[in-house]
């Protein structure tokens, strides 16, 4: 039935949390931010990964730029942390960003699919994250020749999802039809109400259990189960 998969990379295929949680302890220790009051690297962690969690959401709601998120992220980690002077802080962005995408960790058994998959059919990425960042990604957890196409908003002309033309210009580039193409991703209403909203069937990758109210084609919560409905 199926011959293109077009997955979500982020909290999906490449886990997020955990490379980013990593990263965050690295610049805790490279920055000595212990000594500014900030009790933990994994309470610095948690606090922005929760900071940009929102952010994140606020960006594909349009309601930011990537820009804003850069240029901001840190400053409100600091300030939930109870920081209320940051102006002698380092700008630990650029460390972030630099750190980041050369992590290689994949969420639970997610190579194990791709390997299943791959040669089965056509898969492709479908992404908001930021063009450069999202490519070292891939590089970097060794699973960027898995895919046929990579398309973020960059390379659809500025559109994002929940917009259904990232979905659009992803078919197009992919030479694929609806009726023949599955979107599997983790975020709701970007990756399940977006693909929707041009057709597609979609699978809900769904390891916390979030309640929702839309449903979509499928629900899974663990990569074995998407084998099963493939």
């Amino acid at each position: 039935m199926y011959k293109h998969l077009f997955f979500d990379l982020d909290h999906t295929l490449w886990d997020f949390d955990r490379n980013s949680a990593e990263s965050i302890a690295e610049l805790y220790e490279q920055h000595k931010l212990g000594e500014l009051g900030i009790e933990s690297p994994e309470s610095f962690a948690e606090t922005f990964i929760s900071v940009n969690r929102k952010l994140w959401r606020a960006y594909d709601l349009n309601e930011i730029t990537h820009a804003y998120i850069r240029e901001n992220r840190f400053p409100l980690v600091f300030e939930a942390l109870g920081l209320a002077d940051t102006s002698g802080l380092p700008d630990l962005n650029e460390g972030y960003l630099s750190l980041l995408p050369r992590k290689a960790h994949l969420t639970e058994a997610a190579r194990d699919l791709l390997d299943h998959l791959h040669g089965r059919y056509e898969m492709h990425i479908i992404t908001n994250g930021f063009d450069e960042i999202q490519a070292v990604k891939l590089a970097s957890s060794d699973i960027a020749h898995y895919f046929t196409h990579v398309v973020t908003n960059g390379s659809a002309g500025g559109h994002k999802k929940p917009d259904p033309r990232i979905f659009e210009f992803a078919l197009a580039r992919a030479g694929a039809t609806v009726q023949e193409s599955l979107m599997i991703g983790d975020n709701h209403e970007a990756d399940i109400l977006g693909a929707q909203g041009v057709g597609l069937d979609t699978v809900f990758y769904n390891p916390k259990s979030e309640v929702v109210d839309v449903k979509p084609t499928y629900e899974i919560r663990h990569w074995q189960e998407l084998i099963d409905i493939l």
